[in-house]
């Protein structure tokens, strides 16, 4: 994914911020209501069939994708193949981590604990990759992690165990971006998209078909426009992109946590208590600190 952004950023002809910043804000809106229509129909559909029927969207996306940019046969062949397919298994266990925790937590509680992944990321860089992180990183993650502390208030007599399953998704998906960061050194964006389409959906349907449970119509709906959506938002946000750099964008990203709160409270009636958005702050100082610093 790094390669990509790279590449899209040396792309930018005309620098247009504002309108990067509108496609990126739009693309958070999208995945905050995938999110809130996602916790509407895992309260009755098996988490794996919702899964495996978003990653047969996401196959189709991805075989036109890299029929486009030169050839299905090019873009299958990897020099990580096995890597490849353990980022895959990554990343659609990490996705369905959180399908699972919406099932049990508002949006606004899982997206202020699931927000801690930057800082996670930041982690197994270090450690798996080698980079730096100096002084001032170390300070930021332990920012954004006395932030998650204060949501789940370990001995106060409030904590859940469930309070742990956004937290083992952003560590997933942390380590998916750390994965995706090694093996784009190699392989295109295609290669890398094709290979997470094909393995997720394949992953999905060995559990959802076995379960699979009838759909309405009204969740047949939902269905395709959780999947479809979820392909527009990512090409919004690859396409803002285009028009502003990554460093200028970051910011926005942490909308989608202002999003989701919002669309928690009017549509399914939650109010964040003063932990979690105190909580919330201190995870995104921690963010954007570790983003803006260079030691």
């Amino acid at each position: 994914m790094s390669e990509q952004l790279a590449n899209v950023e040396r792309a930018i002809e005309v620098p247009r911020p504002q309108l990067g910043i509108f496609l990126c804000l739009l693309s958070m809106l999208i995945f905050a209501s995938q999110d809130g229509i996602t916790k509407v129909l895992v309260k009755d559909l098996p988490v794996a069939q919702l899964m495996m029927v978003r990653y047969w969207v996401f196959v189709v996306f991805a075989l036109g994708y890299a029929a486009y940019r030169g050839g299905i046969r090019a873009s299958i062949s990897s020099r990580h193949p096995w890597q490849q397919v353990v980022r895959a298994l990554v990343g659609v266990a990490d996705v369905a981590l959180f399908a699972i925790g919406l099932r049990f937590l508002g949006l606004a509680e899982m997206h202020a604990l699931y927000a801690v992944f930057p800082l996670m990321t930041l982690a197994l860089a270090g450690f798996m990759l080698g980079e730096f992180i100096g002084v001032r990183r170390w300070v930021a993650a332990a920012i954004g992690f006395s932030g998650t502390l204060v949501i789940l208030r370990p001995g106060a007599g409030v904590f859940e165990l469930v309070a742990l399953i956004p937290l083992v998704s952003a560590l997933g998906f942390a380590l998916f971006n750390v994965l995706t960061r090694r093996i784009s050194q190699h392989d295109s964006f295609a290669t890398n998209m094709l290979y997470m389409a094909i393995v997720g959906a394949i992953a999905a349907t060995c559990v959802g078909l076995p379960g699979w449970v009838a759909p309405t119509g009204s969740e047949w709906v939902l269905l395709g426009i959780v999947s479809l959506t979820g392909v527009v938002a990512q090409l919004l946000l690859i396409q803002s992109l285009r028009y502003a750099t990554a460093g200028t964008l970051q910011p926005f990203n942490y909308a989608l946590l202002v999003f989701a709160t919002l669309i928690g409270f009017a549509v399914f009636g939650e109010i964040p208590d003063t932990w979690t958005v105190v909580g919330a702050v201190l995870v995104i100082l921690g963010g954007m600190y570790s983003i803006k610093t260079k030691g």
